[in-house]
């Protein structure tokens, strides 16, 4: 009777680690939706998209038949460190349009759940500040989640090759969003000036430091 307990004992144990020890196929399948759905890494092709810029025209990257490639900066109207940014992101826009990498400005904020980043209040905001390129809004958040922004602001920079758009950087613009004068390190700067040179981006991914992207509920 003894050996008969030991025995069941130990085929009880056995089961409970094999338990812990063989995969779940019901816990591998949200992992695996979770990485394919993560955004576009730096070396990606980058779909084009067709979104309403604050002119009420349709814009897609594909209209701009000169350009080398684009600074597509996810940013939107309330948010405090996308305001600090913005005499930033009409700099880089005057500095690289003519070298044919225009900013692309996306509005990805659900504006049911932040008021503020409605579409009137983004043409008055542009307005305001003198924006010299689009503002685009992701109408039914399709496109946020593509790249894989987070953040406002949060910057992808794209390079022709062909018809492709091939990320070639992804993150913040600098390392100060407080203080333009603080800045030491100017990420995009840096990116655009070495794809400019024919050289590759040595610091081609950083950490973007902003606000989060307001979802629809």
């Amino acid at each position: 009777m003894k050996n008969i307990k030991t025995l069941l004992t130990a085929t009880i144990i056995g089961l409970s680690l094999f338990s812990f020890t063989t995969p779940n196929k019901d816990h591998e399948e949200p992992k695996q939706k979770v990485s394919s759905t993560k955004g576009y890494e730096v070396g990606d092709t980058a779909a084009d998209f067709k979104l309403k810029n604050i002119d009420g025209k349709m814009v897609s990257l594909s209209d701009f038949k000169k350009a080398k490639g684009f600074i597509v900066v996810f940013t939107c109207n309330h948010c405090p460190y996308a305001k600090k940014y913005e005499d930033r992101i009409v700099a880089l826009d005057k500095k690289y349009k003519e070298a044919g990498y225009p900013v692309i400005a996306i509005n990805p904020n659900d504006p049911n759940v932040q008021p503020e980043d409605g579409f009137k209040e983004m043409i008055t905001r542009a307005k305001e500040k003198g924006f010299t390129f689009p503002y685009l809004v992701d109408e039914g958040q399709k496109v946020y989640p593509q790249y894989g922004a987070t953040k406002t602001p949060h910057v992808f920079i794209l390079h022709k090759d062909g018809k492709k758009n091939i990320v070639k950087y992804i993150g913040a613009i600098d390392n100060n969003y407080d203080d333009p004068n603080d800045v030491t390190e100017r990420y995009v700067e840096d990116a655009m000036d070495a794809l400019i040179s024919g050289k590759p981006v040595v610091n081609s991914k950083t950490v973007a430091i902003g606000c989060t992207i307001k979802v629809k509920k």
